[in-house]
């Protein structure tokens, strides 16, 4: 399958345990969860979509704090992170791991590009303007 999908599938398992995260020794578990429910829910997905949906939902969720904070720098004054869509928020985190923290790091363009697309396929009329814009800045 395409690493669309994969994206797509590890952008869904971040949004899951935006909800639901666990604490202390049950995170691990909740995440492995989060991936293998993405896993099993779309049979056409195979072992390598697995292994790249492994490492950016466990990557983003190791470098949180740090995307967060970045994501966070780049909103409007007065704005809070917990203040964006569930969607945009978690769009946003994969993204920067993308760009910033991945082992074999997107391309900007490449990942600004996806991002927008599940922007635009998962969230507000707004949300791929908004998650274009938070992007691009943070790039720079």
């Amino acid at each position: 399958m395409s690493r669309r999908f994969a994206r797509e599938a590890a952008f869904k398992a971040l949004f899951q345990l935006d909800f639901n995260s666990g604490e202390g020794e049950e995170r691990e578990a909740y995440e492995d969860l989060a991936i293998n429910t993405m896993f099993e829910d779309n049979p056409r997905l195979t072992k390598k979509d697995l292994s790249y949906i492994e490492i950016s939902v466990k990557g983003a969720r190791a470098h949180l704090e740090e995307i967060d904070a970045l994501i966070t720098s780049h909103l409007k004054e007065g704005w809070q992170l917990s203040r964006l869509m569930t969607v945009d928020r978690n769009i946003l985190r994969l993204a920067v791991y993308e760009m910033k923290f991945a082992e074999q790091a997107i391309p900007k363009g490449i990942a600004i590009n996806e991002a927008v697309e599940l922007a635009k396929k998962y969230g507000t009329d707004d949300s791929g303007r908004f998650v274009n814009g938070i992007l691009e800045a943070i790039s720079k």
